[in-house]
Protein backbone atom coordinates (compact mmCIF):
# COMPACT_ATOMS: atom_id res chain seq x y z
CA UNK A 1 0.00 0.00 0.00
CA UNK A 2 1.05 3.89 -0.56
CA UNK A 3 1.89 4.82 3.19
CA UNK A 4 2.14 8.54 3.98
CA UNK A 5 4.26 9.59 7.07
CA UNK A 6 3.82 13.21 8.91
CA UNK A 7 6.75 14.54 10.87
CA UNK A 8 5.98 17.16 13.04
CA UNK A 9 8.88 18.28 14.75
CA UNK A 10 11.32 21.21 14.77
CA UNK A 11 14.72 19.22 15.88
CA UNK A 12 16.53 16.59 13.43
CA UNK A 13 17.81 14.92 15.93
CA UNK A 14 15.28 14.60 18.28
CA UNK A 15 13.21 11.28 19.35
CA UNK A 16 10.65 12.17 17.18
CA UNK A 17 12.37 11.88 14.37
CA UNK A 18 13.90 8.42 15.26
CA UNK A 19 10.56 7.27 15.63
CA UNK A 20 10.12 8.30 12.56
CA UNK A 21 12.79 6.34 11.15
CA UNK A 22 11.48 3.52 13.17
CA UNK A 23 8.34 3.77 11.17
CA UNK A 24 9.76 3.80 7.74
CA UNK A 25 11.70 1.10 8.60
CA UNK A 26 8.51 -0.97 9.39
CA UNK A 27 6.58 0.26 7.03
CA UNK A 28 9.35 -0.73 4.38
CA UNK A 29 9.72 -4.03 5.53
CA UNK A 30 5.91 -4.51 5.71
CA UNK A 31 6.57 -3.60 1.79
CA UNK A 32 4.94 -0.33 1.54
CA UNK A 33 5.58 2.24 -0.85
CA UNK A 34 6.51 4.96 1.64
CA UNK A 35 6.57 8.62 1.23
CA UNK A 36 7.28 11.16 4.05
CA UNK A 37 6.49 15.01 4.61
CA UNK A 38 8.70 16.68 7.24
CA UNK A 39 6.92 19.85 7.91
CA UNK A 40 9.27 21.93 9.51
CA UNK A 41 11.66 20.60 7.17
CA UNK A 42 9.69 21.56 4.55
CA UNK A 43 9.58 24.87 5.69
CA UNK A 44 5.51 24.80 6.16
CA UNK A 45 3.84 27.61 6.95
CA UNK A 46 0.85 26.61 10.00
CA UNK A 47 -0.93 29.89 9.87
CA UNK A 48 -3.90 30.28 7.09
CA UNK A 49 -4.04 33.12 5.76
CA UNK A 50 -7.04 35.61 4.76
CA UNK A 51 -6.85 34.41 1.75
CA UNK A 52 -7.24 30.76 2.33
CA UNK A 53 -9.77 31.44 4.48
CA UNK A 54 -11.96 33.30 2.14
CA UNK A 55 -11.50 30.69 -0.65
CA UNK A 56 -12.18 27.65 1.76
CA UNK A 57 -15.42 27.03 0.22
CA UNK A 58 -14.81 27.84 -2.88
CA UNK A 59 -14.22 25.25 -6.04
CA UNK A 60 -10.63 25.76 -5.33
CA UNK A 61 -9.81 25.78 -1.18
CA UNK A 62 -5.97 26.11 -1.96
CA UNK A 63 -3.89 28.53 -2.71
CA UNK A 64 -0.38 27.43 -1.97
CA UNK A 65 1.45 25.36 -4.34
CA UNK A 66 2.78 23.03 -1.05
CA UNK A 67 -0.20 23.04 0.20
CA UNK A 68 -1.38 21.41 -2.85
CA UNK A 69 1.61 18.98 -3.13
CA UNK A 70 1.07 17.92 0.42
CA UNK A 71 -2.51 17.23 -0.63
CA UNK A 72 -1.92 15.63 -3.84
CA UNK A 73 0.10 13.27 -1.49
CA UNK A 74 -3.10 12.22 0.64
CA UNK A 75 -5.16 12.00 -2.40
CA UNK A 76 -2.80 9.41 -3.02
CA UNK A 77 -2.30 7.13 -0.21
CA UNK A 78 -3.58 4.36 1.55
CA UNK A 79 -2.16 4.81 5.02
CA UNK A 80 -1.35 7.74 6.70
CA UNK A 81 0.82 8.25 9.53
CA UNK A 82 1.27 11.47 12.34
CA UNK A 83 4.66 11.10 14.60
CA UNK A 84 5.00 14.60 16.75
CA UNK A 85 5.38 15.14 20.04
CA UNK A 86 2.61 16.22 22.18
CA UNK A 87 2.43 19.67 23.76
CA UNK A 88 0.12 21.76 25.88
CA UNK A 89 -1.71 18.33 25.64
CA UNK A 90 -2.51 18.66 21.97
CA UNK A 91 -0.80 18.78 18.51
CA UNK A 92 2.56 21.22 17.87
CA UNK A 93 0.92 24.33 16.16
CA UNK A 94 2.64 22.83 13.09
CA UNK A 95 0.81 20.12 12.61
CA UNK A 96 -2.56 21.59 13.86
CA UNK A 97 -2.37 24.32 10.73
CA UNK A 98 -1.31 21.21 8.47
CA UNK A 99 -4.57 20.14 9.32
CA UNK A 100 -6.25 22.93 8.73
CA UNK A 101 -4.40 24.06 5.42
CA UNK A 102 -4.47 20.73 3.62
CA UNK A 103 -7.43 18.76 4.72
CA UNK A 104 -10.11 21.42 3.48
CA UNK A 105 -13.01 20.36 1.79
CA UNK A 106 -12.74 18.70 -1.36
CA UNK A 107 -9.78 16.42 0.30
CA UNK A 108 -10.75 15.18 3.51
CA UNK A 109 -14.50 15.64 3.20
CA UNK A 110 -17.00 17.00 0.63
CA UNK A 111 -20.18 18.65 1.34
CA UNK A 112 -23.62 16.82 0.22
CA UNK A 113 -25.24 19.26 -2.96
CA UNK A 114 -28.44 18.81 -1.25
CA UNK A 115 -28.51 18.94 2.90
CA UNK A 116 -24.74 20.36 3.16
CA UNK A 117 -23.89 17.70 5.38
CA UNK A 118 -20.28 16.88 5.73
CA UNK A 119 -19.52 13.14 3.72
CA UNK A 120 -16.08 11.78 4.17
CA UNK A 121 -13.42 11.87 0.85
CA UNK A 122 -11.02 9.90 2.71
CA UNK A 123 -12.77 7.11 2.09
CA UNK A 124 -8.81 5.51 0.20
CA UNK A 125 -7.50 5.40 3.48
CA UNK A 126 -7.34 1.38 4.91
CA UNK A 127 -5.13 3.42 7.70
CA UNK A 128 -4.62 5.87 10.32
CA UNK A 129 -1.68 5.44 12.80
CA UNK A 130 -0.83 8.16 15.20
CA UNK A 131 3.20 8.08 16.70
CA UNK A 132 3.76 10.48 19.24
CA UNK A 133 5.64 11.33 22.85
CA UNK A 134 4.31 12.68 26.51
CA UNK A 135 6.23 14.31 29.35
CA UNK A 136 3.55 13.12 31.03
CA UNK A 137 2.57 9.70 32.57
CA UNK A 138 -0.57 7.78 30.96
CA UNK A 139 -3.06 8.65 33.62
CA UNK A 140 -2.53 12.19 33.47
CA UNK A 141 -2.50 12.01 29.53
CA UNK A 142 -6.12 10.61 29.57
CA UNK A 143 -7.68 12.65 32.50
CA UNK A 144 -6.54 15.80 30.36
CA UNK A 145 -8.27 13.52 27.21
CA UNK A 146 -5.00 13.56 24.78
CA UNK A 147 -6.58 15.86 22.38
CA UNK A 148 -4.19 15.25 19.92
CA UNK A 149 -5.20 11.52 19.65
CA UNK A 150 -8.58 12.74 19.85
CA UNK A 151 -8.63 14.85 16.67
CA UNK A 152 -6.16 12.12 14.73
CA UNK A 153 -8.33 9.47 15.86
CA UNK A 154 -11.52 10.98 16.13
CA UNK A 155 -12.03 14.13 13.86
CA UNK A 156 -9.58 12.68 10.99
CA UNK A 157 -10.91 9.30 11.31
CA UNK A 158 -14.72 10.01 10.74
CA UNK A 159 -12.93 11.74 7.00
CA UNK A 160 -12.23 8.14 6.34
CA UNK A 161 -14.43 5.09 5.85
CA UNK A 162 -16.17 3.46 8.46
CA UNK A 163 -13.33 0.27 7.56
CA UNK A 164 -10.61 2.47 8.18
CA UNK A 165 -8.45 1.04 11.04
CA UNK A 166 -6.11 2.78 13.74
CA UNK A 167 -3.61 2.62 15.70
CA UNK A 168 -1.65 4.89 18.55
CA UNK A 169 1.43 4.20 19.91
CA UNK A 170 2.26 6.36 22.80
CA UNK A 171 5.53 7.09 24.42
CA UNK A 172 4.72 8.60 28.15
CA UNK A 173 6.91 9.80 30.82
CA UNK A 174 9.48 10.35 28.16
CA UNK A 175 11.44 13.38 30.22
CA UNK A 176 12.28 10.36 32.88
CA UNK A 177 12.30 7.41 30.50
CA UNK A 178 15.54 5.06 30.30
CA UNK A 179 17.60 4.26 27.19
CA UNK A 180 15.93 1.24 27.43
CA UNK A 181 12.56 2.21 27.68
CA UNK A 182 13.33 4.60 24.49
CA UNK A 183 14.91 1.47 22.77
CA UNK A 184 11.75 -0.84 23.22
CA UNK A 185 9.28 1.99 22.51
CA UNK A 186 11.22 2.13 19.07
CA UNK A 187 11.51 -1.48 18.46
CA UNK A 188 7.27 -1.79 19.46
CA UNK A 189 6.57 1.02 16.54
CA UNK A 190 8.63 -0.33 13.55
CA UNK A 191 7.22 -4.31 14.70
CA UNK A 192 3.74 -2.75 14.19
CA UNK A 193 4.29 -0.75 11.34
CA UNK A 194 5.86 -3.46 9.79
CA UNK A 195 2.54 -5.63 10.31
CA UNK A 196 0.16 -3.26 8.74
Amino acid sequence: MRALVVIAHPCSDSFTHAAADRVVAGLRTGRHDVTTIDLYDDGFVAAMSLAERRAYHSEQPILDPMVQRHADLVAACEIIVFVYPTWWSGLPAMLKGWLERVMVPGVAFRFHERSGKVKPALTHVRRVVGVSTYGSPHTLVRLVNDNGRRVIMRALRITCGFRTRTAWLGMYSIDTATESDRAQFLERVESKLASL
